[in-house]
């Protein structure tokens, strides 16, 4: 499913235009992705949490060239399915 899908079925089942339903979407994305850069989590019971973790820096190695290469450290987002979430995926 894309983003145009889960609009049409967004509006389709609040029974809204699918201009609100992706203004609401995309307002939602948008305050999920705020909360994480700011370092907290958004946890939707039953759905799952939304946090970031760390990822230390780390020696890669170029596998055209063989060099190494410092990889730096980094944040990135993680999802942890609830336990709602994983029993209907059973």
């Amino acid at each position: 499913m894309n983003k145009a899908q889960l609009v049409e079925q967004l509006s389709r089942r609040t029974h809204t235009t699918k201009c609100d339903s992706e203004a609401f979407l995309d307002a939602t994305l948008e305050i999920i992705q705020k909360a994480l850069s700011k370092g907290e989590e958004v946890k939707l019971v039953g759905f799952g949490t939304f946090s970031t973790s760390l990822r230390k820096e780390r020696t890669a190695r170029n596998p055209k060239t063989g060099e190494s290469v410092v990889v730096p450290k980094s944040k990135v987002p993680r999802f942890k399915a609830g336990k709602d979430f994983r029993a209907r995926m059973k």
